[in-house]
């Protein structure tokens, strides 16, 4: 089920009528528990077994910390190996097993991988990484284990977060689950602006641009120019499309009283690569900061060949989450080296540039540098990287810069109500009637622009 169809639209109407009418805390629970594995398991019904059983695993492991902490270690490896390892079965075994497949065929070795006919369930990498956040706060003492199921059960599952975030960390979401909730009208002045524009910005404008993103990575030899226009479309595309999904998911969450983290802050705004994963994807950057980089020892290891390594891993396995490819590792990687080199540069952390045209200057080339990255993140194999930039001709000429100049107009076209939109929140220009004439004329271009029923969001099959 996908925030863009009309069975979504429904299901909602259904839940929160009955939500409010209940009025209790208990029911409400039961309630947005059962709605949660009704929406995740809509279309395959058994990955409702997979999330189940992280709840249980995760849940009773909690509790055995709190009852046995001579044993904590032995609980929290339990975790870590049953969610991991779901995690690394359904969504990396053919990787890897294509990938050793291929390391002995270089050497000489022919070995038929060990291939599982198996689907990638939508949204196991989030819910992973939201229920580790529990068991592993508890170990750290940062966390209290829960004794009661069914709140811990909807914190794993909240529907509207549930398939591609933010990801809450069990301190600060279960806290709301277990809080009694009463409606209030402020609840839908916040919410319909951030579900129109969610709907605005991957109605029409990913889905959209998708299109010109779509046929110039399906080219055999595009042109360095329609390269760029690429990568400007796909910069467009991911980032209208997946912070639509989480303006959808914090506006459904506040109808419901729940209030979500926000995922994203102007992140091509960033004058720096630090800069810019404080900006970007702000629940999965800070849980692999807090979990990942800082306990393998973050900023104690200083900026040399340790910090580089640690960079490695971390980015690495950040690049690695997003898909089973290796193009996503290197895209991992290139942050990584990228964080690492401003840091040599003296440009890391919360460093600024003073004036507007340094400024400027350091937008522009942290600007290309994200580009460059999701020409990486986007082409469909390293092979096609490599043939494309290794036969590619400028493309300056003719219908070649016809042809680019055209997707990169259309692409700042279908741009303008995104940033506008951004623009009209972060100055609160004309007050309360304004907005809703905007946000009316933003209505009217879903209506307009939009197909009948949108495509997938991009970050569901991570």
């Amino acid at each position: 089920m996908i925030f863009t169809s009309f069975t979504y639209l429904h299901f909602f109407l259904l839940i929160f009528t009955a939500y409010w009418l209940v009025r209790r805390l208990l029911p409400q629970n039961i309630l947005l528990l059962a709605g949660s594995y009704l929406f995740y398991g809509w279309v395959t019904p058994w990955f409702c077994l997979l999330i189940g059983f992280s709840t249980v695993v995760d849940y009773f492991c909690g509790l055995g910390m709190r009852r046995n902490p001579a044993r904590k270690k032995i609980f929290l490896i339990t975790s870590l190996f049953s969610n991991l390892g779901l995690l690394g079965v359904f969504k990396y075994f053919n990787f890897f097993a294509d990938s050793v497949s291929n390391a002995l065929a270089a050497i000489g070795l022919n070995a038929d991988p060990v291939t599982l006919q198996i689907i990638l369930p939508v949204g196991i990498s989030f819910y992973t990484f939201q229920t580790l956040s529990y068991t592993i706060d508890i170990y750290r003492d940062e966390c209290e284990p829960r004794t009661n199921f069914i709140d811990f059960a909807v914190f794993v599952s909240f529907f509207p977060q549930l398939v591609a975030g933010p990801i809450e960390r069990a301190k600060r979401f279960l806290p709301q689950v277990e809080a009694p909730r009463y409606w209030k009208w402020s609840n839908l002045d916040e919410a319909w602006p951030l579900i129109v524009r969610g709907y605005l910005k991957k109605l029409v404008v990913a889905d959209n641009v998708a299109v010109l993103s779509d046929k110039i990575f399906m080219l055999e030899s595009p042109s360095l120019l329609m390269i760029l226009a690429g990568s400007l479309a796909f910069a467009v595309q991911i980032y209208a499309d997946f912070s639509a999904y989480t303006d959808i998911a914090r506006g459904s969450a506040r109808l419901l009283g729940f209030q979500l983290i926000e995922n994203f802050k102007s992140p091509y705004l960033a004058i720096s690569p630090s800069d810019f994963w404080r900006r970007w994807h702000i629940s999965f950057s800070s849980w692999i900061r807090d979990y990942l980089y800082i306990s393998l020892g973050g900023s104690r290891v200083g900026t040399g060949a340790r910090f580089l390594l640690l960079l490695m891993v971390s980015m690495g396995l950040s690049g690695l989450w997003h898909g089973a490819s290796w193009h996503f590792v290197i895209w991992g990687l290139y942050h990584g080296i990228l964080v690492f080199a401003y840091h040599r540069l003296g440009l890391g952390g919360r460093w600024r540039p003073e004036g507007p045209i340094k400024t400027a200057v350091a937008w522009t080339v942290m600007f290309g540098f994200t580009l460059f990255g999701w020409v990486l993140f986007r082409v469909p194999d390293m092979g096609w990287f490599f043939s494309a930039f290794g036969s590619a001709s400028a493309g300056f000429q003719g219908d070649l810069l016809v042809s680019a100049v055209s997707v990169i107009a259309a692409t700042l076209v279908y741009s303008i109500p995104l940033f506008g939109l951004m623009a009209l929140d972060r100055i609160n220009v004309g007050g309360r009637l304004v907005h809703s004439l905007v946000y009316g004329v933003a209505i009217a271009a879903i209506l307009t622009l939009a197909e009948s029923q949108g495509q997938d969001f991009i970050y569901f099959q991570f």
